[in-house]
Order: C-alpha cells, then structure tokens, then sequence
C-alpha cells in the first residue's frame, strides 16, 4: 500500500498526517501524550485535513485531558519497599544483594517479588534484570495464546516479537504476517494479553477497525471491549507504551 508522511499545526495542535490508498478520512487521539493521527486518502488535500481537524478540536481536547489525568506510578528506583505490578498483580519488591549470586527474580507469594543482583548493582541494571524476567515470562505465555487463535481464526503468523513501544500494546505487519507485543503487556492480566494477541492476529484479516473487525472481535472474544477498557484504565508506568 502507498503510503506518505508528514505533520501539519492545526489551532497549535501537532497533527500526524498519514496518507494511503484508503477510501474514508480516519481520525486519532493517542495515549500517553494526546498524540494526533489523521490516516487520510491520498487525494485528500492538506487543507480538508486541517478542517477534519478544527470539527474535532472539542473532542480531541476532551480525549487529551482524560489522558493526561490518567494514574501513573511514580519513577522506579528498584530499591525494597516498591510497587511492582507483574501478570496483572500489585507486588512489593524487596531487593537482595550479593557478590557471587547469580541475577534472578522470585515471585515468591502473592504479594512479594524478590529481586536478587549483584552487590552494586545500578537502578539502570535492576532495570534490566527485571524487564529480561518480563520478556521472558511472555515468551512462556504467549506462543499458547497464538496457537489456540491462529487455529480459530484459520491465520498463521511468520514471526511474533516482542519489544518496548511508546504508542501502542501491539501492532502488526499483515503484509510479512509479522506482529508485535509490548512488553510492557507482562505486567497486565493475561486476559488483557490474550485481547491484544487476538486483536493483532485478527488484522492479519481485515487491516482496518471496521465492522468486519469488530464482527471477527464479537464472535471470538465477546468481552473484548471491556478487556479493553480495563488495560487503558490500569496505572499508567512512569515511561508509557499503549495503543
């Protein structure tokens, strides 16, 4: 698909102006920031965006500040004592330190994540030990997701990856069958994971949120939009990546 890119300002507002091979102009406000995205069709001019836009101004700036006054939690310092959420549970960190001792994560009840490092070992490295505990634990729990719907849905993906995203919970490339997940995801419910790997799967069918989309949504996952609300309702983290 043919596809060109650029920004316009419209009433001081930065707006991401997309155009592609599409027939209907399509409109966007996004989390954490209040990101402006306009998908529009190519022979759309700049000046009918900027009119799209000016009708929308009341609910773009509606949509801005629900964003803005969405929870987060404050900036992790690794350090005991912590709130840590990890497969859609509220844990507390406690931090153990030693020369020789191998890095490792324990859940160890439900309510207490035992992080053990290194003697010295920076906010930077606790980081990094503990997001490599997350990406792993998707690893484990994604592949049986996929299968199960990519049997349902009659799709077969070429690859599933998993990285930070600033925008979005997942995303997909249905032309490579490719898709993503943010790891971010590790710390949601399963059942907030399960919505995002069938919504990325399903646009390996229909690429847009149409009603053949929501249709496919409706008759797998008839809870899909409330699963939904629930993971744009969490706390956000003090570095944010949703769609």
């Amino acid at each position: 698909m043919n596809t060109e890119q650029h920004r316009l300002t419209v009433s001081g507002l930065r707006v991401e102006v997309v155009r592609k091979n599409i027939k209907n102009l399509h409109l966007g406000v996004y989390p954490p920031a209040g990101r402006i995205r306009v998908a529009a069709p190519l022979r759309v001019s700049n000046e009918a965006v900027r009119l799209a836009v000016v009708g929308k101004l009341g609910w773009i700036k509606k949509q801005q500040a629900r964003f803005e006054q969405q929870p987060r939690q404050s900036t992790r310092e690794m350090i005991s004592g912590e709130s840590h959420y990890f497969s859609g549970q509220r844990y507390r960190l406690r931090v153990y330190t030693a020369n020789e001792a191998p890095d490792r994560i324990t859940v160890r009840n439900a309510s207490i994540i035992e992080l053990h490092v290194r003697l010295g070992a920076t906010v930077e490295y606790r980081q990094k030990v503990m997001m490599k505990w997350y990406r792993q634990h998707l690893k484990e729990v994604i592949p049986p997701l996929l299968e199960k719907w990519q049997k349902r849905l009659g799709v077969r993906v070429s690859a599933c990856y998993i990285k930070k995203m600033k925008t979005k919970w997942g995303t997909c490339n249905a032309k490579a069958s490719r898709i993503w997940i943010n790891l971010e995801l590790a710390k949601k419910s399963v059942d907030c994971l399960e919505y995002v790997v069938l919504h990325e799967l399903v646009h390996l069918i229909v690429r847009r949120h149409d009603d053949q989309f929501t249709e496919i949504m409706d008759s797998c996952l008839p809870r899909w939009r409330s699963l939904r609300a629930e993971l744009n309702g969490l706390p956000l983290a003090h570095e944010v990546w949703r769609e």
